[in-house]
């Protein structure tokens, strides 16, 4: 079994123009997004291991945020993951594949979560 680092952030809350429905068009909803990173695992992290031999969680949490497009309209939620894993790869080579969940809080009646979860894996296209 060879080691394997992730890097998770969970439930961030995003207003995200999406939908394909008259009344989701033209005004922002609500999303709950995680990410889970594989990241190229170093060696050893020793107590004084500086944060460039890894990945500076606010970075995941930038592509689920201010990454994403001011005023482009996702049709899908499957777009707004994908947005969100090609950010992750262009932002770091050591990032190896992303998983992102999104769940559409707007439509939930009585607290089910309904949405879905894309993992995309690096591609030679991506560089590394």
């Amino acid at each position: 079994m060879s080691d394997s680092l992730i890097l998770e952030v969970n439930d961030l809350v995003v207003d995200v123009l999406t939908g394909i429905y008259s009344e989701e068009t033209g005004k922002p909803q609500p999303l709950r997004i995680s990410i889970a990173a594989d990241y190229a695992v170093a060696d050893r992290y020793d107590p004084d291991t500086p944060l460039e031999a890894s990945k500076n969680y606010m970075d995941l949490k930038f592509a689920a945020s201010e990454g994403l497009p001011a005023g482009v309209h996702f049709k899908l939620i499957e777009a707004v993951a994908d947005h969100i894993c090609e950010t992750l790869f262009v932002q770091d080579a050591r990032v190896l594949a992303v998983t992102v969940k999104i769940v559409k809080l707007a439509i939930a009646e009585a607290g089910e979560q309904i949405g879905i979860t894309l993992r995309r894996q690096r591609r030679p296209e991506h560089g590394g």
